[in-house]
C-alpha cells in the first residue's frame, strides 16, 4: 500500500448510473487499493462540485433576496454517534425532498470549500467540559480562527446535542451557531439544543430543516446522490429496536478483595451482526427492582396508575422500570421538585449560580435521594413527563470476530458509589453485572467509523487504555493476530492495584510470548508511594514513542476523558522533547496525526 495516510471517506452525490456506466467504472476502479479509492473520490468530488446540477434556495421570509443555485451539505461532528445518526436521518431526508445534498462528517470536509457554501446543516455534539468531538476538532479550529471566510452567501442551521448535567451545555453547537452569524452568514431558523432525549428537540429540527429545502427549485434534473463510505450501513439490530443477544458468561476479572468490580462479558449476537474492532455495543437496561420500588413508595403510588406520554401509555412502574431515568438527575426535574417540596434549602442551592457546585450536588445523588430529603407531592403523569427517557448505554467491544465467531465480549466496570442516603449502582453497569448466564440482553451495534485499525496491516499501533479503556485493545490484538499482521502492537495499561486489577493478565502475557504483543507497558498507580500513571509511562519511553510515530505507527487513547487530556498533554511534551519540535510545532503535529486517522481516541 502507498505510504501517504489514509483519509477518512469523502461524500460525493452519486447520479444514477445506467449499466454501461456501471460496468466502466467497475473496470476502471477494479484492483484499486483503499487509498487509491479515497483519492479518486476525493477528485470526482471536485468534478461534482464545479459541474454538479444546481438547485435555487429561497429562504423562507426572504423570498425576493437572489440566491444563488447550489447543493445542500450536512455536515456532523459525533463523538458516540447521535450526532452522526441525527445527520444520517436529515440527509436521507432532504433527499427524499429531491435536494441534491451530500453527507460528510467534519474531518472529511473541504475547508477551502465553506467560503462558497450556499446552505449548510450542521450537527454537532458537546463532550466533556464543552469540548468538540475529535471528529470536529479541526473545523472548530478553523472556523474560530483568523482564516475563516466571510460567509455572506450562507444559509444555516445547527443543532446541538449535549447532555445537561454538564456546566458547558450545548457549547460547540452555540459556538458555531454564533460564529456563523458573525461571518455574515443568515440563519435559516433558530438552533436547536437536543438533551439526552435527542429526538424531542432534533425531530421539529429535522422537520423544519425538510420545510426550507421544499423551496428548493431543481434547475435540471437533479442527482439524489448516495454517501460513499460513509452512508449508514443496514443492520437488523437498532438503537430504537434493539435485538435480544444471549448472555454466554458473566465472570468477575478483579480479584474478590478489590473495591472496583469489573465483568468480563460473553455475549451471543447473530451472523448478520457484522462488527468491527473499534465498535461499540448499546445496551438498553432496566432500572434496578429495589430502585424502583422505592421511588415509588416515597411518591406514595401504588406503580399501577395508568400514564400517557404522547401516544404511549404505561403503567408508572413499566414507565421507571425500562424507560425513564432515576440514577441520573438533572437541573430540569430538581426545579420542578423544587415547586413541590417548597424548601428554602432547594431553592437556595438552585438561585445560587454556582453551576460547578450545583453540578457536584447532582451527582452525588439520584432521584430517590431527592425525593427522600426534599418529600413533594406529584402526580404519576407529571412525575413520569418531568424525567429523561433512559437513554442506552454504549460499551466499546473487547473482541474480534475472526477470533471469537459469533460473539462480542464486554469489559464492564460496575458503578458503585456512596450517595448521602445509600449506595449507588450504575443502571447500566449494575443491570449487567446481575444479569444471569442466559438471559436475554437488548442490544444494538454502535459502529465508530473514527477508531479503527490501519488498512495497512504492516503499520505499527500504539494503544493507551487504563482500566476497562483496554477493552477495544483487547480486540485490535486479537484481529491482528488472526489477520497476521506484520506492524507491531504496543499496550500502555493502567490500574490502582496490579494484583487485583491486571485486567486480562494472562491473555496480556500469552500474547507476548507468541509475538502477537510486542511490548506492554504497566502503570499501577498504588502499588507504591509514588503516583504512577500511563502519560508517565509515555514520557518515559517518549523517545521510542516519537520514533514509532516517525516510522507510520497509529496511536490509540480509550478512557475516561481527563485521562485523555493528560494522555494528550503527555504525548505533546515527548513530541517537544524528543522531535524536535516548538509548541506550536508539536500541536501541528499531533493535529495532523489526527486529521490523517492516524491518532484516534475514545473517550467518554
Amino acid at each position: 500500500m502507498s505510504a501517504q495516510p489514509i483519509l477518512p471517506p469523502i461524500v460525493i452525490p452519486v447520479p444514477s448510473l445506467n449499466e454501461e456506466r456501471s460496468a466502466l467504472l467497475a473496470r476502471l476502479t477494479d484492483g484499486l487499493d483503499a487509498a487509491a479509492l479515497y483519492w479518486i473520490s476525493g477528485y470526482a468530488a471536485g468534478l461534482a462540485a464545479r459541474g454538479a446540477p444546481a438547485l435555487a434556495v429561497v429562504p423562507a421570509g426572504d423570498r425576493d433576496v437572489d440566491v444563488a443555485p447550489t447543493r445542500v451539505t450536512v455536515l456532523y461532528g459525533s463523538q458516540t454517534g447521535n450526532a452522526k445518526r441525527e445527520a444520517e436521518r436529515l440527509h436521507e431526508a432532504l433527499r427524499g425532498e429531491g435536494a441534491e445534498v451530500r453527507l460528510l462528517r467534519a474531518d472529511a470536509y473541504p475547508l477551502r470549500e465553506l467560503a462558497d457554501e450556499r446552505v449548510l446543516f450542521v450537527v454537532i455534539s458537546t463532550q466533556g467540559e464543552g469540548e468538540p468531538p475529535d471528529d470536529a476538532r479541526a473545523f472548530v479550529e478553523f472556523l474560530s480562527g483568523r482564516r475563516a471566510p466571510k460567509l455572506e452567501q450562507l444559509r444555516f442551521a445547527v443543532l446541538g446535542l449535549g447532555d445537561s448535567s454538564y456546566p458547558q451545555f450545548n457549547a460547540i453547537g452555540r459556538l458555531l451557531d454564533a460564529r456563523f452569524e458573525a461571518l455574515g452568514g443568515r440563519r435559516l431558523f433558530a438552533r436547536g439544543e437536543a438533551d439526552v432525549d435527542v429526538a424531542t428537540v432534533a425531530a421539529p429540527w429535522l422537520a423544519q430543516a425538510r420545510e426550507q429545502v421544499r423551496v428548493l427549485k431543481p434547475s435540471s434534473s437533479v442527482a439524489t446522490g448516495s454517501a460513499i463510505g460513509i452512508a449508514p450501513v443496514a443492520t437488523t439490530w437498532s438503537k430504537e429496536q434493539p435485538g435480544s443477544a444471549e448472555l454466554l458468561v458473566n465472570q468477575r476479572i478483579t480479584a474478590r478483595e478489590s473495591t472496583q468490580d469489573v465483568r468480563h462479558l460473553e455475549i451471543a449476537v447473530d451472523a448478520g451482526f457484522d462488527y468491527e474492532p473499534g465498535d461499540a455495543l448499546g445496551i438498553r437496561p432496566r432500572n434496578a427492582g429495589a430502585v424502583v420500588e422505592r421511588v415509588i413508595t416515597r411518591l406514595g403510588l401504588s406503580g399501577h396508575e395508568s400514564v400517557r406520554i404522547g401516544d404511549e401509555i404505561r403503567s408508572l412502574h413499566d414507565w421507571l422500570s425500562g424507560h425513564r431515568e432515576l440514577t441520573r438527575l438533572h437541573r430540569g426535574f430538581v426545579q420542578q421538585h423544587a415547586q413541590r417540596a417548597k424548601v428554602s434549602a432547594l431553592d437556595a442551592l438552585l438561585a445560587a449560580g454556582d453551576a460547578a457546585a450545583f453540578n457536584a450536588w447532582l451527582g452525588a445523588r439520584q432521584v430517590d435521594d431527592v425525593l427522600q430529603e426534599f418529600p413533594g407531592e406529584w402526580s404519576a403523569g407529571e412525575f413520569v413527563a418531568a424525567l429523561r427517557p433512559l437513554a442506552p448505554r454504549l460499551y466499546s467491544i473487547a473482541s474480534s470476530r475472526k477470533a471469537v465467531g459469533d460473539e462480542a465480549h464486554l469489559a464492564v466496570a460496575v458503578l458503585d458509589a456512596q450517595g448521602p442516603f445509600g449506595a449507588h449502582r450504575g443502571v447500566a453497569s449494575g443491570f449487567l453485572a446481575d444479569a444471569e448466564v442466559g438471559a436475554s440482553l437488548p442490544v444494538y451495534l454502535e459502529r465508530n467509523e473514527r477508531f479503527r485499525l490501519p488498512a495497512d496491516a504492516s503499520r505499527d499501533v500504539i494503544m493507551i487504555g487504563p482500566g476497562t479503556g483496554v477493552a477495544p485493545f483487547r480486540g485490535f490484538v486479537q484481529e491482528r493476530s488472526a489477520l497476521g499482521a506484520r506492524g507491531r502492537n504496543w499496550l500502555f495499561f493502567g490500574a490502582r492495584h496490579a494484583r487485583s486489577q491486571f485486567l486480562y493478565q494472562l491473555e496480556w502475557q500469552a500474547a507476548l510470548k507468541a509475538g502477537q504483543l510486542h511490548r506492554l507497558e504497566l502503570a499501577f498507580s498504588r502499588d507504591q508511594a509514588e503516583r504512577v500513571y500511563v502519560q508517565q509511562r509515555l514520557r518515559e519511553q517518549g523517545r521510542d514513542v516519537v520514533a514509532w510515530l516517525e516510522g507510520g505507527a497509529h496511536l490509540y487513547v480509550c478512557g475516561a476523558i481527563a485521562m485523555g487530556k493528560s494522555v494528550h498533554a503527555a504525548l505533546r511534551e515527548i513530541v517537544i522533547t524528543h522531535g524536535g519540535r516548538d509548541e506550536d510545532g508539536a500541536d501541528d503535529y499531533l493535529g495532523e496525526l489526527q486529521r490523517s486517522g492516524r491518532y484516534a481516541r475514545d473517550v467518554y
